[in-house]
């Protein structure tokens, strides 16, 4: 079992940032990979960031690429998601999620909305 506990979200104007946060509680060494998503409304939900936890490798979606940046500390078992240069597009509930060594299990938070209006 995992748990993730997602913080950081809120309204923000064009033109600003905000970082998500996603701390990782339970079974903490059976996650392999942690992805961010988002989903507009009225939209599907969108990968769009990865990272590999024992390396750090990192892939984006073409959308956020050089705008937004994930990252983890290990240390902390917490994900982050950097965004800067926030567009009303960018508004959506964005989730975290850890993906596991055995791929029979993954684990989602709960969502935090992200609002970007001016």
């Amino acid at each position: 079992q995992v748990q993730l506990l997602e913080s950081g979200g809120g309204l923000v104007q064009p033109g600003g940032s905000l970082r998500l946060s996603c701390a990782a509680a339970g079974s903490i060494f059976s996650i392999n990979v942690m992805a961010w998503y988002r989903q507009p409304p009225g939209k599907e939900r969108e990968l769009i960031a990865s990272i590999s936890i024992g390396g750090g490798r990192t892939n984006y979606a073409d959308s956020v690429r050089g705008r937004f940046t994930i990252s983890r500390d290990n240390a902390k078992h917490t994900l982050y998601l950097q965004m800067n240069s926030l567009q009303p597009d960018d508004t959506a509930v964005y989730y975290c999620k850890a993906y596991t060594y055995s791929g029979h299990e993954d684990y989602w938070g709960q969502g935090t909305q992200v609002t970007v209006s001016s």
